[in-house]
């Protein structure tokens, strides 16, 4: 038997569960469900209620007793399985028995911490939602910036950096081929003066860190680790991507989008957030413009400089905060924000979220023929009749919770556009029942289901023994 399928991998974590509210966690029907990382990171929650926290003196009591941290099995047993974590749900009896539900996700889907971590399932195998295959729109007349001059920049380089090492003709060369694309003069200007190598820096780095980005307004990067700052570099969970949209107004500086073939990504900000050269300009853009990747942020990026000059000449004082899109495009329906669907109506719409709603359900009937609506999220009991989703019929994503998903599997009719789904837990849902709900939506697409394997034994037996053992050694 695999050591992850066994109860002794488990009995540490689970005793200590136990151990904190036994009396709540033995009372029928209630069971605990969570998550544990090969890092041995865990998350818990239990039907009845937030289980008291396991605190970091019950946890290091345990590791003094057994000699080693009460994830330490399960860490160990899910590197040799070679899974990166595990769902779970227990089910404790008063005489110390325990049923445990193993829960593997698989290819199929896309695994969200916290609960038993189900995620978004992926109906179709390397689908991603339409930001992500959104494009660059082409701008024939953008032109390079008139802040841009060579010859100062290059100067105030070197008058700056007087003894940095240059990267050479070659080493440019070797990057262009590299990335697939010529540099911008701007950036082989800089390059051409200090190439960057981490070899090269001063003996402090927290020095050296001020010293450069005070000079340029960023920490550039080494050159040959320059890289394009595609949509394939900025993954998202479909559960969150879905909801995004990738919209350029007339007045933009830079194109929202996930990411392009010309954002070529050269430094960083030294908070996370990333620094690039921008080919592909907004149509109040520039060519070679200076542009901020929010780390924060799923989408989008926002304008730094008009060019590497601009900024190396006068740094800005402060980075600007990017846009999320929202009406027309992004409508949430709920008792904050619109108020009813036809508000939310109209040609623009992509993205229709239903979230807490006090009144009478709601009817789909006002975005019935919306062309562009691709993603739908609806809490339990929003909606007045779940079937009027099948004449959505340009629905890419879907999210609803187990009632509303069952009236439709029911009726056959999930639509069958669809590239991923998700099963919303708002409330108190059953794991179990969960799992069998995907498998369902996941069977439907024959993709790959969610296994459960059921782990039952005595808890106190095999805390005995883990005790006895340790005490051996």
């Amino acid at each position: 038997m695999p050591a992850i399928h066994d109860l002794v991998t488990w009995a540490p974590l689970l005793g200590l569960m136990w151990a904190g509210d036994a009396d709540g966690l033995t009372s029928p029907g209630v069971y605990v469900a969570g998550q544990v990382d090969r890092r041995g990171g865990f998350g818990f929650s239990s039907s009845h209620g937030q289980l008291p926290p396991l605190s970091g003196g019950a946890i290091q009591a345990v590791a003094g007793v057994l000699g080693f941290h009460p994830t330490a099995l399960i860490r160990d047993a899910l590197t040799d399985a070679g899974l990166d974590s595990t769902s779970y749900m227990a089910q404790f009896s008063p005489d110390g028995s325990v049923k445990l539900h193993l829960i593997t996700f698989g290819p199929a889907v896309e695994d969200i911490a916290g609960g038993i971590g189900l995620g978004s399932l992926v109906l179709v195998e390397g689908a991603v939602p339409e930001p992500w295959r959104r494009t660059p729109a082409p701008r024939p007349r953008a032109k390079p910036h008139a802040s841009v001059d060579l010859e100062l920049l290059e100067r105030t380089l070197r008058e700056r950096f007087p003894d940095a090492i240059g990267a050479t003709d070659e080493e440019i060369t070797a990057s262009e081929s590299r990335l697939g694309l010529a540099l911008p003069d701007e950036l082989k200007v800089l390059y051409r003066v200090r190439r960057g190598r981490w070899t090269d820096r001063r003996a402090d780095p927290a020095e050296d860190f001020e010293r450069v980005f005070k000079a340029v307004g960023c920490e550039p990067f080494p050159l040959d680790e320059l890289y394009l700052a595609t949509t394939a570099t900025r993954p998202c969970p479909w559960v969150y991507a879905s909801k995004e949209a990738a919209i350029t107004l007339p007045g933009d500086a830079v194109q929202r989008l996930v990411g392009s073939p010309g954002w070529i990504v050269f430094g960083s900000n030294g908070g996370g957030d990333l620094v690039a050269i921008d080919l592909t300009p907004g149509p109040r853009g520039n060519i070679g413009q200076v542009i901020m990747i929010d780390h924060e942020q799923n989408i989008g990026a926002s304008l730094f400089a008009r060019s590497l000059t601009a900024m190396v000449k006068k740094p800005p004082g402060r980075w600007g905060a990017g846009r999320r899109a929202e009406m027309p495009f992004v409508a949430r329906v709920n008792w904050g924000a619109l108020r009813n669907i036809e508000s939310a109506a109209g040609p623009d719409l992509e993205v229709l979220s239903i979230g807490v709603w006090e009144d009478e359900p709601l009817s789909l009937a006002p975005v019935a023929d919306a062309p562009r609506l691709r993603t739908l999220t609806a809490l339990p009991g929003t909606l007045a009749d779940p079937l009027e989703i099948a004449t959505l019929t340009g629905l890419e994503f879907l999210e609803l919770g187990p009632e509303d998903w069952r009236v439709l599997l029911d009726a056959d009719a999930v639509p069958r556009g669809l590239l991923a789904a998700a099963v919303d837990p708002y409330g108190s849902q059953n794991p179990l029942a969960m799992v069998a709900l995907a498998n369902e939506l996941l069977a439907r697409w024959d993709r790959p289901l969610i296994t459960k394997t059921l782990v039952e034994g005595d808890l106190n037996e095999a805390l005995t023994g883990l005790v006895r053992g340790a005490g051996q050694h």
